[in-house]
């Protein structure tokens, strides 16, 4: 393995922590992208998914939340997934309007396979890595996640 130094280019020598969250979330995207091809999806369709597995029947704009996307990139997704015989959007009963989502039977057949490719990314992210470091490396990376969204944390937490 190389050293880490010398991977990352003196323009961002002031910022290493975040070189290395850029290359780790490049290649865990690009290694969760041709996984997902192997299923027929799209990056971020999985998410849209497991959303929709948790709890069937959301809208729109409850799924945008979720996912944390912008609107375009959820409804050209959606569109897609549609089209693929994923999911159904119907005018909710309210508001006709607005949107919501259902899984269809081929939606809700993703499950296992979602949540075995989950299981073989994670499998392979941590190769590397004991238990123990694994562990605190979530606690850590949701830690920076918070801070760059501005979020507190709880001062009796350890860190």
């Amino acid at each position: 393995m190389a050293d880490p130094k010398t991977r990352v280019p003196s323009t961002a020598g002031e910022g290493p922590l975040s070189y290395a969250i850029f290359e780790l979330a490049r290649a865990h995207r690009g290694r969760a992208a041709a996984m997902l091809r192997g299923m027929d999806l799209h990056p971020g369709q999985e998410l849209l998914l497991m959303h929709l597995l948790d709890r069937d029947g959301q809208t729109q704009s409850e799924l945008l939340d979720a996912v944390g996307l912008d609107h375009s990139t959820v409804s050209k997704s959606l569109r897609r997934m549609q089209e693929a015989g994923l999911v159904v959007r119907e005018p909710a009963a309210h508001d006709r309007r607005v949107m919501v989502v259902h899984l269809t039977e081929k939606g809700r057949a993703m499950r296992e396979p979602l949540a075995a490719m989950w299981r073989d990314l994670e499998e392979t992210s941590t190769q590397h890595l004991s238990a123990q470091r694994a562990e605190t490396f979530v606690r850590d990376a949701y830690a920076v996640i918070d801070a760059i969204s501005g979020r507190t944390r709880p001062h009796d937490e350890p860190t």
